[in-house]
Parts: structure tokens; C-alpha cells; sequence
């Protein structure tokens, strides 16, 4: 797919995106630094794949650095954005984008710590290296989404709850961001072919994609929902902090 963002529109910016080595996070990287943004490609143990997306863009006229960081470790997540701000300046963008909980091994409470107590902890620790006016985005799911009102997938349940307990504890924190005019929207989108999330699922419950893209016509694949991620950085924030992608029909409104 072709970059969503005009060529230039984000020069002088820098945008750091969470879980940026493979999948959603990687194309949004990518469409960033295209648009001439400076960028952070994290990643949690993937650093040789995260490599080569830096090594990409540098080779492309761009800026970019490969950071590592556990995101339930505090420690770790501020060196990430320490190394940021020694190499940038600061940040402009944030975009939250890794998540889990499907993880086999990670203990039952995993999924929370993940999708709600460490983003909650990762949007703080940012609060130090965002600039005022810098834009925030937080990644979910129409099933965590509207998990309250739309009943979802037994084996996706646990990342459902923590998503959506994470998106509560998130928007808990807009007027402290509003304050400092730091704009923060929520993408959700159905389920993305292509993504480990879609694997997981499809391995647990064979068929369980397919279903689910009949009975929504259609699935954004990876690329297609990136664009989207990257739209709700530039553009203005939706007046209930809220870009839903795709059909929601089959969705219960909250």
C-alpha cells in the first residue's frame, strides 16, 4: 500500500513506536519515516529485525535507531526514552502499538500487566520526553474495544478485558495530557490478517479468522490498518478520542 502521508509532512518530527520491529508497528515506522519524520523502532527481542528496518530508512535518505525494551520493566522503558531524547531531542509521536497476552507460559496476570498497567506506565514515563503539542495513539481492538457490550473469542477474552482496561486507564489521563495540548486517539480495527494476534488465534480456534472475515466481509491486512495508525497522528483528534477503522456494524455502539 502507498504511504498515507504526504512526502515532507513530517519532517522536523520525531515519532517513537512501540513494538516497531515486525507487523502493525513496523509499516507505521515506516510511513513515518517516508513522510521525513526522525524514528524509534523499538523492539522487545527482535533487535536483528529491527536492525533492518533502520538500516532501510537510513539507506533511504532517513533518520532511525533501534531501541530494545520490556514494557512491564520501568527501568527498561526509560532507558528507551532516554536514549530517545539523546538522540532526538525529544518526541512528537507516540505510538502504542505492542500489546499480548496470548503468550503461552507468561502467568494468568500477564495480559493485564501487559495491555493496561505497563501502558499506563510507558504513557507516563513518555510524559518526560513528549513535547507540548505532541500526538499520542493508543492501538486496540474493536473485540477489546467493545468487549462490554460484544461478547468475543474465549481465547482472545484475556487480551479483550486488558485492552480495554488499558484504554480506561489511558483516557483517565487525558486532561493531563490536554493540559499540555498533547492530542491522544485510539485506533481500533477489527481483526488484521497477518498479525501474530491473527496466528495465535487461528492456532487455538482453526477457522476462527475465516469466520470472522465472513461475517465482517472484510479484514484489513497489516498494511492497510498501519495507514490507518499513522492517519490518527496527523490528523485531528476525533471528538471522543476514537478512530474506528472498518465495519463496526456487528459491533454493539457504547
Amino acid at each position: 500500500m502507498s504511504n498515507p502521508l504526504a512526502a515532507g509532512s513530517l519532517t522536523g518530527k520525531r515519532a517513537l513506536v512501540t513494538g516497531s520491529s515486525r507487523g502493525i508497528g513496523a509499516d507505521t515506522v515506516n510511513y513515518f519515516a517516508e513522510a521525513g519524520a526522525k524514528v524509534v523502532v523499538n523492539y522487545r527481542n527482535k533487535e536483528a529485525r529491527a536492525q533492518k528496518i533502520v538500516d532501510s530508512i537510513v539507506a533511504n535518505g532517513g533518520e532511525a535507531i533501534a531501541v530494545g525494551a520490556d514494557l512491564t520493566d520501568a527501568a527498561s522503558v526509560k532507558a528507551m526514552f532516554d536514549t530517545a531524547k539523546q538522540a532526538f531531542g525529544g518526541l512528537d509521536i507516540l505510538v502504542m502499538n505492542a500489546s499480548g497476552g496470548m503468550e503461552s507460559g507468561m502467568g494468568d496476570d500477564y495480559a493485564m500487566k501487559l495491555n493496561r498497567d505497563s501502558q499506563v506506565q510507558l504513557l507516563k514515563l513518555a510524559l518526560d520526553v513528549l513535547v507540548d503539542g505532541a500526538r499520542v495513539v493508543f492501538v486496540t481492538s474493536h473485540q477489546a474495544h467493545f468487549i462490554r457490550t460484544t461478547p468475543t473469542m474465549e481465547e482472545y477474552l484475556p487480551v479483550a478485558l486488558s485492552k480495554r482496561a488499558g484504554e480506561d486507564a489511558l483516557r483517565d489521563m487525558i486532561p493531563e495530557l490536554e493540559a499540555r495540548g498533547i492530542g491522544f486517539t485510539v485506533v481500533s480495527g477489527d481483526m488484521i490478517e497477518g498479525t501474530i494476534t491473527a496466528t495465535l488465534l487461528e492456532r487455538a480456534n482453526p477457522g476462527a479468522i475465516n469466520a470472522r472475515k465472513e461475517s465482517a466481509g472484510k479484514l484489513y491486512n497489516v498494511s492497510e490498518f498501519a495507514a490507518e495508525v499513522a492517519l490518527a497522528a496527523v490528523e485531528p483528534v476525533p471528538a471522543d478520542n476514537t478512530r474506528l477503522v472498518g465495519d463496526v456494524s456487528s459491533f454493539v455502539a457504547e
